[in-house]
């Protein structure tokens, strides 16, 4: 059985900026925690953007994450909420696409209460229901997915300088 690798992602407000150690300390063992049970998983790595920026080419931690995605060394990714991942529908959609066009497809996990997010067991065909979603969003405004795509290549080349 191959191991799953998994990525936590968490972004939290602006005004955690004052506790940034105590809220990375914590979430860092929250997701260590999580899956620290398991032969199945193995956590790489927990991606944290304190910000108010909900632009995710704003979000350095959320760009290195797809960097690494792009790079097939994740597996799944982790949030508390589907918030955590996306501020906006278009962000959300944007993300969703960016995501199922990857080599190497990525499963998405959150753990809201209601609407959560589980691609990897993929109840009801969730997967291909985000997948129709996104595509369908991106079909009103197709040259907006293209900026906004044009500018997270950017950011993530920023960043990570081989993206």
């Amino acid at each position: 059985m191959a191991i799953i690798r998994v990525a936590g992602y968490v972004k939290l407000a602006k005004l955690w900026e004052r506790n940034a150690p105590k809220a990375i300390e914590y979430q860092n063992d929250y997701y260590s925690l999580k899956f620290s049970d398991t032969s199945k998983y193995r956590l790489v790595g927990v991606f944290i953007d304190i910000t108010g920026k909900k632009e995710i080419y704003n979000r350095p931690e959320m760009l290195r994450l797809l960097h690494e995605c792009e790079k097939g060394n994740i597996d799944v990714i982790a949030a508390q909420t589907r918030g955590y991942l996306a501020a906006n529908t278009k962000e959300f959609c944007y993300l969703i696409h960016f995501l199922a066009t990857l080599d190497k497809k990525i499963e998405i996990v959150t753990e809201d209460d209601n609407y959560n997010i589980n691609t990897a067991r993929n109840i009801d065909q969730q997967k291909e229901a985000l997948q129709k979603m996104a595509c369908d969003y991106i079909a009103l405004n197709p040259q907006d997915y293209l900026d906004w795509y044009s500018e997270v290549k950017n950011a993530i080349f920023d960043l990570c300088g081989d993206a």
